[in-house]
């Protein structure tokens, strides 16, 4: 099967971009930029989120208290960010909270403990049960076919035409 396909064809699925962002031992913040994120259980209340196991984030964010923040529209350098790709001008800003640093200004913050992980190939998936969670009526930031987009809001008048 050829992998580079696969990814291709995948891209096809918009899905919203997400940075999981966690305190180091050293009590500093870390992340790392994911869109395999979802919804599982909401008695309890649980989220997934998928990490490549090559990636130093996936050991690190083991048994720890986690943050999924949600980018907003306007955080496109916050993805790339938290993707490996350095922002020299990004002037990040965060809310420190009991589970885990949040990024200001984020559509939507998921506070979550770890719940459980799981071998999926080569991705870790981590099962976070939350533990207190926010949002806004920002417009978010989708990544579809290999690029960053956003949503557009619609009304209420809008959807019923």
């Amino acid at each position: 099967m050829d992998t580079r396909e696969l990814r291709n064809c995948l891209g096809k699925f918009a899905t919203g971009v997400t940075v999981v962002t966690w305190y180091g031992d050293d009590g500093e913040r870390y992340g790392v930029t994911v869109n395999a994120f979802t919804s599982v259980s909401l008695d309890p209340p649980l989220v997934l989120v998928s990490i490549d196991c090559k990636a130093r984030a996936c050991s690190a964010l083991k048994g720890r208290n986690f943050v999924v923040n949600v980018l907003s529209h306007n955080q496109e350098k916050e993805a790339w960010q938290f993707a490996g790709r350095s922002q020299p001008d990004l002037q990040l800003e965060w809310d420190d909270a009991l589970q885990g640093p949040k990024i200001k200004n984020a559509l939507a913050h998921f506070e979550c403990e770890p719940w459980r992980e799981y071998e999926g190939g080569d991705h870790t998936l981590y099962l976070g049960k939350v533990a207190k969670f926010s949002s806004t009526d920002k417009e978010g930031l989708v990544f579809f076919k290999g690029k960053f987009s956003r949503t557009n809001n619609m009304d209420e008048e809008t959807m019923k035409n």
